[in-house]
């Protein structure tokens, strides 16, 4: 199996390096590192293309080398498939990341979207995240983390891929709780319910310094989502794949007659 790890937290991570070295206990396992220079949380699917991108080869505390760029977690995925490594990843592993992502976080994910451009690329991916010590269900939130429980049960579950059985198009993301783990659940996204404001920090010769992510989000009470999961002290395993379309509204817009929007407004002609 060829692995291509990754994250956003940038390659010096603790995160990263654990399920690192778990992974490189796998027989059979041919790992290759790609991953930013520095910290790109939130940057979701955000590529560089107005600018050429620095590598640098890394040496790990191992012996084993690795590579750092100044672009995205994007960024990193597409060096892989374009060459930069010596083979074609089989699949992509992203984290682990210094905080949950779960329910709409995903979308602002930088973790996920690694794996995600996978999906893009034909190739399987999976994104891992850790909860804080302190149980905070925020990706921003936290600066104490317990990796190795998250890391055992990562590289498991890359040694059992095949078994498992990931659907073409899809990827897995994996969200681990603080503390001790009470199972596994599959699992559906939550929703997350956003309590940000606006507010102003700074204002010197009419210029205005704001901060609009100021508080902690919270999420909708449900069963079956990732949030109960990990309320639960369970670790989250979520499906996703990249087809956003509402086939529902395809069907039903399809009896709009879009053609006459073409045409002038009513108003127009008269």
């Amino acid at each position: 199996m060829k692995v291509l790890l990754t994250n956003d937290d940038g390659i010096g991570a603790q995160g990263l390096q654990t399920l690192r070295r778990a992974l490189l206990e796998i027989p059979g396992v041919e790992l290759a590192t790609i991953a930013p220079n520095s910290n790109r949380s939130a940057t979701a699917r955000s590529i560089t293309t107005r600018e050429p991108l620095w590598v640098d080869e890394i040496e790990f505390e191992d012996g084993t080398t690795g590579y750092a760029t100044d672009g995205t977690p994007v960024d990193c995925v597409r060096f892989a498939a374009l060459g930069l490594i010596e083979f074609q990843p089989e699949l992509i592993v992203s984290g682990i990341n210094h905080g949950s992502n779960l329910g709409d976080d995903i979308t602002y994910s930088g973790t996920v979207a690694a794996a995600l451009e996978g999906i893009v690329l034909g190739i399987p991916g999976i994104a891992v995240s850790q909860q804080s010590v302190n149980r905070a269900l925020d990706f921003r939130a936290g600066h104490a983390f317990e990796f190795a429980t998250s890391a055992a049960f990562a590289a498991r579950l890359v040694d059992e891929i095949e078994d498992v059985g990931i659907p073409e198009g899809t990827l897995l993301n994996v969200n681990c709780p603080a503390g001790e783990v009470r199972g596994v659940r599959a699992c559906r996204l939550g929703k997350r319910i956003y309590r940000d404001k606006m507010e102003l920090t700074e204002e010197h010769e009419g210029r205005k310094r704001y901060r609009i992510y100021g508080e902690d989000p919270s999420y909708h009470e449900e069963e079956g989502t990732d949030f109960a999961a990990i309320n639960d002290g369970c670790i989250a395993v979520t499906p996703l794949h990249f087809d956003l379309t509402d086939q529902a509204s395809v069907e039903r817009l399809g009896g709009f007659d879009f053609d006459r929007l073409l045409q002038p407004a009513a108003s127009e002609v008269e």
